[in-house]
C-alpha cells in the first residue's frame, strides 16, 4: 500500500477510536443520588426563587412578606432572604479539553463579554478543566482579572474531567460562601476520566445550595478531526456515536442543573451569547430563601418544598426538594 495511503487511513482510525474513548466516558441519563451519601452543607436549606408574572416578567419590589414556605406541606419561618440586589458569587467552568479545540474561541470571547457585564457587587471565579483542574483567575469583581483569567484557557488535556470540577467547586470553594451562588458550565457534557462517579456527583449537586446552569454546545466531529488530524472523516459509525453520547450528555446535565434549581441551554457555538444574556437575566431576578429544618427532618428522606407568593397570577420556579442527613 502506498505509504500516503497509509498514513491516511491510519489517522482516520485512530479518529474513530478518539470518538470511543471519548464514549468509553459517557453516564447514563438514569443515574440517581444515594441518599446515604448526601451531607447538607450546613444546617441552613436554601431555596432559589424566580417570581414572573402571567407574562413571564420579573417580579421585583417583593419582601419576605411576599412569601410563604412550607416543607412537607407545613409552613417553616424563612431565616433567610435575598433579592437580586444582594451579591451573587459564580463559578465560570470552562471545558479547555482537546474536544473544544475548534470552538475555544468562541466559548471565551462570549464568556469574557459576560463577565464583564458582572455588577461591582458580584463576584466570580474562572476556573478551565480537561486532564486537569485550573483556577485560571480566583473570586474577584476585578474585571481585568477575569479577563486575563480567560485568556489563559487553552484547550490541551484529553480527558474531561467535568464531574471532579463541579464537585470541586460545590463542595469546597463554594461550601463555606453565604449568599446567592451559581456555577455556570459551558461543556460539550463528555466527561471521560472523573473521579467521582455520574450518581455521586447527584449526591453533592443535591446536599448543595449552589445553583448550577449548563450550556451544552456542540462540536462538529469533521471540523474536529482536521484540526486534530488534518484530515476528513465520512465514518459515518462514528458521526452516529458521537450524535448519542451527545444525547445522553444534554440529558445528565439537564438532571445536574433541575436538581439544583438551575437550568440547562442548549446552544450553538455562535450563538452562546444568548445563553449568557438569559443567565444573566435569571440571577438578577432571582430571590433567595432559607430555613433550618428541624433535627427531626434531617433524617435521610427526601422532603417536599413548597413557594407561595401573595402576588396575584404570580408563576413560581423554585428549589422542590432537598434530602439531607446529620452531619
Amino acid at each position: 500500500m502506498n505509504t500516503k495511503i497509509l498514513h491516511h487511513v491510519l489517522r482516520i482510525n485512530i479518529f474513530a477510536m478518539v470518538f470511543l474513548a471519548i464514549g468509553a466516558g459517557g453516564i447514563s441519563a438514569q443515574e440517581k443520588p444515594n441518599p446515604q451519601m448526601i451531607r447538607v452543607e450546613s444546617a441552613l436549606v436554601t431555596v432559589p426563587v424566580i417570581a414572573n408574572n402571567a407574562k413571564g416578567r420579573f417580579l421585583g419590589g417583593l419582601t419576605s412578606d411576599d412569601f410563604k414556605l412550607f416543607e412537607d406541606g407545613i409552613q417553616v419561618p424563612i431565616s433567610l432572604f435575598l433579592t437580586s440586589e444582594d451579591p451573587v458569587k459564580i463559578a465560570l467552568l470552562i471545558d479547555t479539553s482537546q474536544s473544544t479545540t475548534t470552538v475555544l474561541r468562541s466559548i471565551k470571547k462570549a464568556a469574557e463579554q459576560f463577565l464583564l457585564q458582572m455588577r461591582p457587587q458580584d463576584q466570580a471565579l474562572v476556573v478551565g478543566f480537561d486532564t486537569e483542574i485550573r483556577t485560571l483567575c480566583p473570586l474577584t469583581s476585578d474585571p481585568g482579572e477575569l479577563k486575563e483569567g480567560i485568556k489563559k484557557a487553552r484547550s490541551s488535556g484529553s480527558r474531561t474531567r467535568m464531574r471532579d470540577t463541579i464537585h470541586e467547586i460545590a463542595q469546597k470553594k463554594f461550601r463555606s460562601l453565604t449568599g446567592r451562588k451559581a456555577i455556570i458550565l459551558l461543556s460539550d457534557g463528555q466527561d471521560k476520566g472523573s473521579k467521582i462517579s455520574a450518581g455521586d456527583l447527584l449526591n453533592t449537586v443535591a446536599a448543595s445550595n449552589t445553583l448550577i446552569y449548563s450550556i451544552f454546545y456542540k462540536v462538529d466531529p469533521r471540523e474536529l478531526m482536521e484540526e486534530l488530524f488534518g484530515v476528513e472523516s465520512r465514518n459515518r459509525r462514528s458521526f452516529l456515536s458521537w450524535e448519542e453520547q451527545e444525547k445522553k450528555a444534554v440529558a445528565y446535565l439537564t438532571q445536574i442543573s433541575e436538581l439544583s434549581a438551575g437550568r440547562v441551554y442548549t446552544s450553538e457555538v455562535r450563538e452562546l451569547d444568548l445563553a449568557f444574556k438569559q443567565i444573566s437575566e435569571e440571577l438578577r431576578s432571582q430571590y433567595l430563601l432559607g430555613f433550618y429544618p428541624d433535627e427531626s427532618r434531617l433524617d435521610g428522606s427526601m422532603h417536599a418544598l413548597e413557594v407561595r407568593v401573595s402576588a396575584p397570577d404570580a408563576v413560581i420556579r423554585s428549589r422542590r426538594n432537598y434530602r439531607s442527613i446529620p452531619p
